[in-house]
C-alpha cells in the first residue's frame, strides 16, 4: 500500500524563505530508515510551504514526520494529513 503524508505550514508574512530553509534542514535530520519512496517540497503565495512524502507502508504505520516549527516562524499550527493511494493514472 502507498501512503502519502502531507505537512503544510504558513510562515509569518515575509518569512517564507526562512520557513522553506527550516523545512529543508528538518528534512535532512529525519532518519534515513525507513526512507520514503518519494518526497517533494512546494511553496505557495502567503508564505506557505508544503511537503508530501510517499511511503510503502500500511495506513497506520508509524512514519517519520516533520515537527512543528518553533518560535514565531509560523502564523498557526501545522496542518497534517495522511492519505491512502487508490491508484495512479
Amino acid at each position: 500500500m502507498t501512503v502519502a503524508l502531507m505537512w503544510e505550514a504558513r510562515a509569518v508574512p515575509g518569512r517564507g524563505e526562512e520557513l522553506l530553509a527550516w523545512t529543508e534542514e528538518q528534512l535532512r535530520e529525519l532518519p534515513a530508515d525507513p526512507a520514503p519512496l518519494r518526497r517533494e517540497t512546494f511553496r505557495a503565495p502567503q508564505d506557505r510551504v508544503l511537503v508530501i512524502t510517499w511511503w510503502n507502508a500500511p495506513y497506520e504505520a508509524d512514519l517519520p514526520e516533520l515537527p512543528e516549527p518553533t518560535g514565531d516562524l509560523v502564523t498557526r499550527a501545522v496542518h497534517r494529513w495522511r492519505f491512502e493511494s487508490v491508484g495512479a493514472r
